[in-house]
């Protein structure tokens, strides 16, 4: 199966799940990467990313190619903010919605507190579809890493293929 990664990352959880999911899949690998960068720590990391999630913000993102005629699936992969999708993931969807309709589409949310249930399904909403094929929620797993992280991680990727 031709899979897709679509990732955004901004500390780097999102970005080592998206790692080892491409590998073990065989995927290729997007990352998306907004124009203006966000904060990467502090309280400035938390209210500039909270406010744009929580308002539905689109940044606009630096130049992609996504040829979704070349992919059986793709997989979203973003972090959890305010309960949210991460904005520029939101954007990358709402800009690719007429194409990720039809599409086998899963998701990987990672985050350090809780909302990434509400955050699927609104991500899911926007692609277009009632669900996703698959889901994985992982907490902190390049911060905190842990074997039972590694198994959910594997078992997501057998799941996927």
């Amino acid at each position: 199966m031709r899979s897709l990664v679509v990732s955004y990352s901004l500390t780097g959880n999102v970005g080592w799940a998206a790692g080892i999911l491409a590998k073990g899949l065989g995927a290729k690998q997007l990352c998306l990467e907004p124009i203006v960068s966000y904060p990467q720590k502090g309280l400035g990391m938390f209210l500039h990313g909270g406010k744009s999630a929580v308002l539905g913000e689109t940044p606009v993102l630096k130049p992609y190619v996504f040829d979704a005629a070349g992919y059986d699936q793709v997989i979203l992969c973003f972090p959890v903010w305010a309960g949210r999708p991460a904005a520029p993931m939101l954007t990358f969807v709402r800009e690719q919605r007429a194409t990720l309709q039809g599409m086998r589409l899963s998701a990987l949310a990672t985050q350090s507190g809780s909302g990434a249930e509400k955050a699927l399904a609104r991500l899911a909403q926007e692609a277009g579809c009632s669900a996703f094929f698959r889901t994985l929620i992982l907490i902190d797993p390049r911060k905190r890493p842990s074997p039972e992280k590694e198994g959910q991680l594997d078992r997501f990727i057998q799941e996927l293929r």
